[in-house]
């Protein structure tokens, strides 16, 4: 299949990628308001790994102590991005959440390469999540204050998962980790759900709509995803991805009924141009832009 017609078809996939993980999230927030983040991402990650473990089957007992020290770094980062991003849903609209994540790896982006457009870029994602933060303050009529602060812990973990990707994908070969890092942050969030296992035990019909969230939020994705890089060159991937926070305020608006004001969605809109144009001003490496098969470094970047 020739590349002209095979990047029409990756282009949808990375569009599906970014809406199903948005989806999955906008059906946890209901779920919050029964069970509270703790016990969701857990089960989340729980249920995802367990998924993705079925489909790598990696061999961990080659894995060195190293290794092992590199996964376990990198479940923690898991369980605080995801923890810190489901417990800020519950309290602002998801458009606003991923938004402001968003800043995570904007800022890691900016301090990597020490371009001056890096850091205007920066800047002015800055200006618009500054704005998302404090707009209605005035009137008493602004956003939940301490959600905005879980959004920004979270894109600070999102900024330390990109760090703990790129050096456990160099010390533990094929995708085991990715499971076994989830199972791993499972395990450090389950003391913060663990209270409310008797409230899903009374009700567990909600175990289905906790593993379809699991199922959007990573196996479709992921597999999305996976497709996509080998049809796609890095910055064409980098960009698609830069629109989540605009998917992110579609799904939250659909399924949600989470209505934004234009200054909101212009915030947005500034924050996914900040992240296109710092994509799109990178420098190709030998190797790269070339449309052959590879892992792109955007891909560490999805939240998970």
């Amino acid at each position: 299949m020739s590349s002209s017609s095979r990047s029409p078809i990756a282009v949808l996939m990375v569009i599906g990628s970014c809406t199903s993980l948005q989806f999955g999230a906008a059906i946890a927030t209901p779920l919050m308001a029964h069970f509270g983040p703790g016990l969701v991402t857990w089960l989340r990650l729980l249920f995802a790994g367990l998924l993705l473990l079925a489909v790598h089957r990696p061999r961990v007992r080659a894995w060195t102590r190293r290794q092992w020290f590199a996964v376990v770094v990198f479940g923690l980062t898991l369980a605080g991005m995801n923890g810190f991003f489901y417990a800020s849903i519950a309290r602002i609209p998801l458009g606003i959440a991923v938004t402001i994540e968003f800043a995570g790896p904007l800022v890691l982006a900016a301090v990597l390469s020490r371009r001056p457009l890096d850091f205007v870029c920066v800047g002015a994602a800055g200006i618009a999540i500054a704005y998302l933060g404090l707009d209605g303050v005035s009137t008493g009529a602004g956003l939940d204050p301490l959600g905005i602060l879980f959004a920004l812990i979270a894109a600070a973990f999102w900024a330390a998962y990109i760090l703990a990707g790129k050096h456990v994908g160099e010390r533990v070969p094929g995708q085991g980790a990715l499971p076994i890092g989830m199972l791993v942050g499972s395990f450090i969030v389950l003391p913060f759900g663990v209270g409310q296992l008797p409230a899903l035990a009374a009700d567990p019909v909600k175990l289905l709509p906790l593993l379809g969230m699991a199922v959007l939020s990573s196996l479709v994705p992921y597999s999305l995803e996976f497709a996509a890089m080998q049809r796609l060159t890095p910055r064409v991937f980098g960009v698609l991805l830069s629109l989540e926070p605009v998917i992110a305020g579609v799904a939250g608006f659909l399924l949600l009924g989470q209505g934004l004001t234009w200054p909101h969605v212009a915030a947005m809109l500034v924050v996914t141009a900040a992240s296109a144009v710092s994509v799109l001003t990178q420098k190709p490496q030998p190797g790269r832009d070339t449309g052959t098969p590879e892992v792109s470094p955007e891909r560490e970047t999805l939240p998970v």
